[in-house]
């Protein structure tokens, strides 16, 4: 599985911006789907994940009530919508994979494959 995410940039505090990560292969749409983000000289975090239909997702407390997962399985592709941005959201944002559904999710080490990460710059 190959995932090539998209959508980062530069934004304002308070302002929003739309991820996407387009997965290739069809069988993309059978695995748990996530993001993660790292801050320099930080740990690759995780930030919200995704059931392979969609019906359960889950945020790290920090982003919720802000940022909200989804895909879409007839495109291969899942979303992170990014609302009321902060800078301390600044960071690389990856998207991830996991065609077994390791652990919780919410660790690095549960996720098999990883994309190329987008830039986002929330200034203040």
């Amino acid at each position: 599985v190959q995932l090539q995410a998209s959508g980062g940039g530069l934004v304002q505090a308070g302002g929003s911006l739309r991820l996407s990560c387009a997965a290739s292969g069809r069988t993309a749409r059978t695995y748990r789907m996530g993001w993660f983000r790292q801050a320099p000289g930080k740990e690759r975090e995780f930030v919200a994940a995704s059931s392979r239909d969609g019906s359960s997702t889950y945020y790290a407390d920090f982003v919720k009530g802000r940022f909200t997962i989804s895909r879409d399985n007839a495109k291969n592709t899942v979303y992170l919508q990014m609302n009321s941005l902060k800078p301390e959201d600044t960071a690389v944002y990856y998207c991830a994979a996991d065609p077994v559904y390791k652990g919780s999710g919410r660790l690095r080490d549960d996720w098999d494959y990883w994309g190329q990460g987008t830039q986002v710059t929330v200034s203040s």
